[in-house]
């Protein structure tokens, strides 16, 4: 496929397919609870009335409170443009890209948490310092298990790392893969604040992570926020999908299906975990992510000869 038409594509399916995962995954969830549940699209029709209704915003905020809506899917999917999707390489690809798409991630969060901070409120201030803690615990894992595929790859680019180059390597380094895979689905789980770290759904502002830092938010600005949730869930998917199936067969309609099938996998194992698993107690997040960031060292430390 031309280059040209490749990113296309690429930038399609990223700025369209993301809030399909939160509808499989409601679909699991559903199941699993002997109901029917939302229709597969109801999270487009709920970011599109957010997009239709009007906004109150607080005299006491400043601009910082109206940049992180915005700021939140312009980083999401600007890391997006880093991953590469359906066998082929990522839009933007250089080496040492994957610094850039860990810290744009992390712009966003910073945004995010600084957007919650400037409302003044004291339980938007609890679940920022909640959120930006866990994240300091999930980073090292991430970048653990990215130390590890660039160790087998040698390379530094996103697009080089989940190549067919890796492919051979499930042979040969299959526990350090499976390691860090498991590893990186904690990650997935606590940064895009999923059961059992946090729900989605919860009410309950004592025990609220990230839905407590967008109490304040309303109309296009949470719209903008719950669509750059949907688009950093579908990166980290991504990234679980192209590190179990670095495949590329060189014929477009069936890499972008079995990528596509990747995905639905990923949505129906979260939706699965949130479906038979309790939300954890706050003290017990740090033990798990820790845990994260062990299975990915050891994936590393099975490297070292």
């Amino acid at each position: 496929m031309h280059a040209i038409a490749r990113n296309l594509v690429h930038v399609t399916v990223v700025l369209i397919a993301p809030p399909l995962l939160l509808g499989v995954i409601n679909k699991v969830k559903a199941f699993f609870a002997g109901r029917t549940g939302p229709r597969l699209l109801q999270p487009y029709y709920d970011i599109i009335k957010l997009f239709q209704k009007g906004s109150v915003i607080s005299e006491t905020t400043t601009w910082v409170f109206l940049a992180g809506p915005p700021i939140a899917p312009a980083t999401a999917i600007t890391a997006s443009l880093l991953v590469p999707l359906g066998g082929s390489a990522a839009p933007i690809s250089f080496v040492g890209d994957l610094i850039l798409a860990a810290y744009v991630l992390g712009l966003g969060r910073f945004f995010t948490a600084l957007a919650a901070l400037d409302t003044g409120s004291s339980f938007e201030g609890m679940g920022a310092s909640r959120e930006v803690t866990f994240a300091c615990l999930a980073e090292p894992a991430f970048f653990l298990g990215l130390a590890t595929i660039a160790k087998l790859t040698g390379s530094l680019s996103l697009s080089g790392m989940f190549g067919p180059a890796l492919a051979p390597f499930w042979g040969t380094s299959g526990a350090s893969l499976a390691l860090v895979f498991v590893g990186w689905f904690i990650v997935a789980l606590v940064e895009n604040s999923r059961i059992p770290f946090d729900d989605p759904n919860t009410h309950l502002e004592l025990t609220m992570i990230h839905e407590v830092m967008v109490l304040d938010h309303g109309g296009p600005a949470l719209g903008m926020i719950l669509y750059g949730a949907a688009i950093k869930l579908f990166v980290f998917a991504a990234l679980l999908v192209r590190l179990a199936t670095p495949i590329a067969t060189g014929w477009v309609i069936v890499d972008w299906s079995l990528f596509a099938i990747g995905m639905s996998a990923v949505a129906v194992m979260i939706g699965v975990i949130e479906s038979v698993t309790a939300r954890l107690r706050l003290s017990h997040i740090p033990v798990l992510l820790v845990a994260a960031c062990l299975l990915c060292g050891f994936g590393l430390i099975l490297l070292a000869r």
